[in-house]
């Protein structure tokens, strides 16, 4: 019995470990997702970035998430949330933070002093 636990505890320790960090299970179904809903933008938040809502799917149905701000992230852009069709159905690719080179100044951004500066040749 204890060793059974004990296996358990391990296998399950193991699959925690090789999962990457920030990585979420694909939602694929067959059902398309409604059409966005129209939100009103709050005025801007120095510091942050506006995250559109869009339609999660949870259980059986599509569930709205509503838009919210996050705080920036020094060398990243935020790509939004949105179902993309594949094969047939209807794949949610999450939203995330990606490095970039935003202002396509040759450097990327998690590399640049001042990234995203509009006056910078």
């Amino acid at each position: 019995m204890k060793r059974t636990i004990l296996a358990t505890l391990f296998a399950a320790s193991l699959g925690a470990i090789s999962m990457p960090a920030g990585a979420a299970a694909s939602i694929y179904v067959q059902v398309a997702p409604p059409a966005p809903r129209y939100e009103v933008v709050p005025a801007e938040r120095h510091g942050y970035t506006w995250v559109p809502g869009y339609w999660d799917y949870r259980g059986t149905r599509h569930y709205w998430v509503s838009g919210h701000y996050v705080r920036n992230r020094h060398g990243y852009r935020y790509e939004s949330s949105r179902w993309v069709e594949h094969d047939g159905g209807w794949r949610l690719e999450r939203g995330r933070w990606a490095r970039g080179d935003n202002d396509r100044d040759g450097v990327p951004n998690y590399a640049d002093r001042s990234p995203n500066n509009p006056y910078r040749q």
